[in-house]
């Protein structure tokens, strides 16, 4: 039986979060903007009551929150949809974003660019952690959004929002927190951003469900709608709801909101377990991001195992990556581990070993085992 450790791709849903949908997966299949009927009206208040729970886990209010298909797609909405009624008003528009951001984030600015806009990505040091101080050189004048993420998706760092979020909310420039990863694995709810993302399938809940949290600066600068068709989600994303799915993101949410200190306490042990062994095993390797503040359940390992394959195909028995799940069709290195400056042969023996709620001690043990059988 496979080991499943890429959780940072996507995470096995959680038993609660499947007992809340059944009912709506097996009869309540009403649409919730139908609510001239009561069934329609019973989906409208499930959707409400996800919202709420979705609200308290990020510390938002329930009116904040849009709920989107995917992460990709908040982050679209947050990014073309903030920043493109400007272009199209004829303002010359300046954004910033570290090198390392998930392409949900790099590609819209890149489109944006080539409408347009003036990019400037920026350079993270060698420990991927972004702070102020690598931010605040390249703001100017006509900076207009700076785009951070919240925790690395590769190699689990937290960047220091901390400091950003005052650095732009001093110079009012709106900030986009991409906060996919780190939502439900640890607390976000004192993030201060204008834009949070967060995603169902990254924390237990089903495919199919995201939320952009929608505040300070870019609650009143008016976002421009990519999906346009009936006014849904306060006219901001048309579509009828996937109201199964937005249900599960909350039950997700709240389990995730019970149990998110004692979760990140073992997953820590564990992912430092697996570490230590790696280490061991492999003299020579490193842990990419390692003395920095990161995820208790992501380690990204760049082994000395002197093998020319990518460390994932030496492992059928692990379910594990090189980096994203969204970059894997990309050939080379992992544009992450380029950034923060590693050799093109650190960044190709680097594998993503990614734990969650379902990890166990006898899971980490077995991956163990089979990265001992290609030590030999």
């Amino acid at each position: 039986m496979t080991v499943y450790l890429d959780n940072a791709a996507s995470t096995p849903i959680h038993p609660a979060a499947i007992e809340a949908m059944m009912p709506w997966l097996q009869g309540e299949g009403a649409n919730a903007a139908s609510v001239q009927h009561q069934p329609g009206r019973r989906a409208a208040k499930a959707v409400g009551e996800a919202r709420e729970q979705v609200a308290s886990l990020l510390g938002r209010q329930a009116g904040e929150i849009v709920f989107t298909a995917s992460a990709t797609e908040a982050c679209n909405l947050a990014i073309k949809g903030s920043m493109r009624p400007r272009l199209r008003s004829g303002d010359v528009i300046h954004l910033v974003a570290p090198m390392h951001e998930h392409p949900a984030v790099l590609d819209p600015l890149r489109r944006l660019e080539r409408e347009g806009a003036q990019l400037t990505l920026v350079q993270p040091p060698s420990s991927g952690v972004m702070t102020a101080a690598e931010i605040e050189p390249h703001l100017r004048d006509d900076t207009a959004l700076v785009a951070c993420m919240h925790a690395n998706n590769e190699i689990g760092t937290v960047n220091d929002l901390a400091t950003i979020s005052p650095l732009c909310r001093d110079r009012g420039v709106l900030l986009v927190v991409d906060a996919a990863q780190s939502a439900g694995r640890v607390n976000v709810s004192s993030i201060e951003a204008d834009l949070l993302i967060a995603s169902s399938h990254k924390m237990h809940g089903p495919s199919g469900a995201a939320a952009l949290a929608i505040t300070g600066g870019a609650a009143g600068a008016g976002l421009a709608p990519l999906i346009e068709g009936g006014g849904h989600e306060f006219g901001l994303r048309s579509g009828s709801l996937n109201v199964p799915a937005i249900v599960g993101f909350a039950a997700a949410c709240q389990w995730a909101e019970t149990h998110m200190v004692d979760e990140g306490r073992r997953l820590e042990k564990l992912r430092d377990q697996l570490e230590h062994a790696l280490l061991d095993m492999f003299p020579g390797s490193q842990v990419n991001g390692d003395g920095a503040a990161r995820l208790p359940g992501i380690t990204n390992c760049s082994l000395a195992i002197g093998r020319p394959e990518p460390v994932p195909q030496l492992l059928p028995d692990v379910a594990c990556s090189t980096g994203a799940a969204c970059s894997s069709a990309q050939p080379g290195p992992s544009h992450v581990l380029a950034a923060m400056g590693l050799s093109e042969a650190a960044a190709s023996a680097a594998v993503r070993l990614s734990l969650g709620a379902h990890t166990t001690a006898a899971c980490v043990e077995r991956a163990i085992k089979a990265f001992e059988a290609i030590s030999r």
